[in-house]
Formats: structure tokens, C-alpha cells, sequence
């Protein structure tokens, strides 16, 4: 993933949505039917591709592999540089769907590696359904503190505000295994399990100084709540529930998903907690038009709350956490964090050319968080973001496409560049 993030930008995201559905609103009035036929789908690789070149290796049926290369800046990285390899894949029934698995390898030049792994599989004609989500991180990040009114309403702020202003900065180590297998019960129902296994190490806190009293939200709540500043576990196991009626989970038309986890965390090791956290997802897609099924109106919400016990600071619900690391695009990753998160997201996904080469997006997304160490509730602050996107198709038999996102948000704007869509 590529992400461009800069602050201090003084934005009208409000104008600039409804000028946007402006524009695209003549789009969605055409009448013009999808007919493969008349209009044949092509990718970006055919059009580079000589029809005489036999030397050109074609996907193999029911699979596509996709290899793209990770190049950015971000404030917790710097410059960075790696590839992210994607699997698309589909047994051979009639009804079987698509599963993904993707592995990502990233360099910085604050000499941090980042190696993800990602799966969502289906097998046994979607009778099996597996989820995962590993990291091994040697990292940086800066905090922001809890809730979503760190960053002040526009009334009463500096002219020169910034959110870096705000960054803590912060290095550690981080080891992740979740990974869950579900059971389909009814059809496009699945109950299971999971394994959850998170393990943060050799914190630095930078801005961290006793001895002067200089302390920093990550020492604060670690003292508070009784949790070594330094190092710290959080293991348990998950119950998962699962809907998933979309057609395509690479780039759904219709269909929605449901996925409500709820984690439970023992005391198994030393400077640990129990707790239980829930975390709860839903995302519908509805088609806009009878005539063309390439008009979608997609919306993503979800919500993970503490509900028991006590988790450690970096384990709290933030932002860009996210299986996928999609979620607050037009803020930073873990600027928003706290006791409870909810995350809203609408997204119109129209045609650009009739061959499917292009398209493109507009969307809007809201989080709250709450902070109950000020008694800040979920709702009271609410953090809004818009943008555009441009679509280019990549893979026709998935619907794979290369994804550019630009959005805004509050003294925040972001560039992204993926492969699959953004939910």
C-alpha cells in the first residue's frame, strides 16, 4: 500500500463530496446496457500486451497473481519501499467463490521491516471459512493520545495547528497471529473459532522522561491501569460469527457480510489483564441501476468496544488496524484510538469506459472514539473524511483492480494506492 499523508491543509470536504456526486450524478442516469458483446472487458495488461507475443504467460483459469510494488512516505515510517504479492483463487465447483491471500514485505528508511500476511478462503464449495491476519512488525508509531477530540473543533484551534503536533513518537516490536476458522451451518452462515495472539516488545517511548516529568498517554494509561510500559501480551480465543451473501468478495455488486467476533483474553502470563473485547462488521452492496450492474452503492460499518477488564494502550481500537489496513482513509494510521471506536463508510463505485478498463469512486467516512478516562462517550466527537478514487481493472475474471484513492480529512488529506477494493 501507498499512502502520501500531509497536514496543516485547510479543506472544504463537504463542498467537495456534493460536487462530486454532482458530476457523477449524469453518470448514474445513463441507460446504457452492460453488454459484454458489444463492449468486451479489458485490463490494463491487454492493452500493453502484442497479440503476436507468444511468449506472454496467461493466468490460469479460476486464479490470478498479482505482484505490485509498495512506495511511500508516511510520518510513522518515513520513506518506505517493498512489493505486496496477491493470490486469487477459486475451487472448481460451479458455485464456489473467491478467496484472497496476500503477503506484503516492507522496508523503511528508519530501518523498520514490515512482513504481512493476510488470508480470507474459502473452501469445501464455501462450506469452510478461514480468516487470518499476521504481522511481524519491527515498527514505529507515533501516538495521538484517546479519543477523537484531540484534534480541537476549527473555533478553537491555532491558525498553525498541525497534527503532528500532537505525535508522541514511539518504537517497538510487534508479533500478531489471529487467524479464525468458521463452519457454514445455513447457506452463507458460518459459526467458529479463533486463535488471537498479540505481542508488543521493546517499547521506546521517545518523549518519555521520569526523571524530568515528561510523560507520554502510552506511560500514563500503562501506569494507571497496571501494565509494563516495556513489553506486554494479549492472548485468548474468539467466538466468530459470520454472513456472507456477497457475490465476489474481491469487488462485490450485491450481497452483504456480517462478522461479529467476540474475543475473550485470559491471564496467562504476567503484566496481563483479563478481558473480552467485541468487535462487530457489516458491509451491504446495492446495486443503483437495472441496467448496468456496474453502478454500486457500497456502505462499511463496524465497531470494536472493550467491554471487560482492561487491554494495554497499543491493543485499544484505533484506526488503519483493520485486517487490511483500510479503515480512516484521510487520516494516519492509529491517530484515533480508544475504550470503544465505531467506523462509517459510503462509497458510490460507477463505469468510466464501457470496456471496464476504468472506474471510479466518491465516498465519505465518520469514526468516533470514546476516552473513559475523561469520560469522552462515543458520538460526542465525530472525525469526518471524503474523496475520490480511480479504478483500473487488473484481472476481469475476479474483478481485480488496481485502486487510487485521494481523500480529506479534518487538517488531514491522504493518497493510497492498492490492489482490491477498499471494502
Amino acid at each position: 500500500m501507498i499512502k502520501f499523508l500531509k497536514n496543516n491543509v485547510v479543506i472544504r470536504k463537504y463542498q467537495i463530496l456534493g460536487l462530486l456526486f454532482f458530476i457523477a450524478s449524469p453518470i448514474i442516469a445513463q441507460e446504457e446496457i452492460s453488454n459484454p458483446e458489444i463492449c468486451p472487458p479489458k485490463t490494463i495488461l491487454e492493452i500493453f500486451k502484442k497479440k503476436e507475443d507468444l511468449l506472454v504467460v496467461k493466468p490460469t483459469k479460476n486464479n490470478f497473481f498479482l505482484i505490485i510494488p509498495a512506495i511511500g512516505s508516511q510520518p510513522a515510517t518515513g520513506f518506505f519501499f517493498g512489493a505486496v504479492a496477491q493470490y486469487t483463487f477459486k475451487g472448481k465447483e460451479e458455485k464456489a467463490k473467491y478467496s484472497i491471500a496476500n503477503v506484503g514485505i516492507t522496508y523503511t528508511l528508519k530501518n523498520q521491516w514490515l512482513v504481512n500476511i493476510k488470508n480470507n478462503i474459502l473452501l469445501k464449495n464455501n462450506k469452510i471459512f478461514l480468516s487470518g491476519d499476521y504481522r511481524l512488525y519491527l515498527f514505529s508509531q507515533p501516538n495521538y493520545g484517546l479519543g477523537t477530540d484531540i484534534i480541537p473543533p476549527r473555533r478553537d484551534r491555532d491558525p498553525g495547528f498541525s497534527i503532528d503536533s500532537l505525535a508522541q513518537p514511539m518504537d517497538y516490536n510487534y508479533l500478531k497471529f489471529h487467524q479464525t476458522v468458521s463452519f457454514e451451518v445455513k447457506k452463507n452462515y458460518y459459526v467458529g473459532g479463533g486463535i488471537n495472539i498479540d505481542w508488543y516488545s521493546s517499547i521506546q517511548d521517545k518523549e518519555l522522561d521520569v526523571e524530568k516529568g515528561n510523560f507520554t498517554h502510552h506511560y500514563n494509561y500503562s501506569q494507571k491501569y497496571g501494565f509494563d510500559d516495556f513489553e506486554y501480551f494479549l492472548n485468548g480465543v474468539s467466538l466468530n460469527l459470520v454472513h456472507d451473501s456477497r457475490d465476489n468478495q474481491v469487488n462485490a455488486s450485491h450481497g452483504w457480510f456480517a462478522n461479529i467476533n467476540y474475543r475473550f483474553n485470559p491471564v496467562l502470563f504476567n503484566n496481563q489483564e483479563y478481558s473480552n473485547v467485541l468487535f462487530a462488521e457489516y458491509k451491504h452492496f446495492i446495486p443503483v441501476s437495472s441496467k448496468n450492474p456496474h453502478y454500486v452503492l457500497g456502505f462499511w460499518t463496524y465497531g470494536q468496544f472493550v467491554t471487560r477488564g482492561k487491554v494495554p494502550y497499543l491493543n485499544l481500537p484505533a484506526i488503519g488496524w483493520d485486517q487490511r489496513s483500510r479503515r480512516g482513509e484521510g487520516y494516519t494510521q492509529g491517530l484515533f484510538r480508544g475504550n470503544g471506536l465505531i467506523y462509517m463508510s459510503a462509497e458510490f463505485r460507477f463505469p468510466i469506459t464501457c470496456n471496464q478498463l476504468l472506474s471510479g469512486t466518491v465516498f465519505t467516512n465518520f469514526v468516533t472514539a470514546s476516552n473513559s478516562d475523561n469520560n469522552l462517550r462515543l458520538f460526542h466527537s465525530v472525525q469526518p473524511a471524503a474523496g475520490i478514487g480511480l479504478r483500473i481493472l487488473i484481472d476481469k475474471a475476479t474483478k481485480t483492480n488496481l485502486i487510487l484513492d485521494y481523500s480529506w480529512g479534518n487538517s488531514s488529506k491522504a493518497f493510497y494506492l492498492n490492489a482490491g477494493e477498499t471494502f
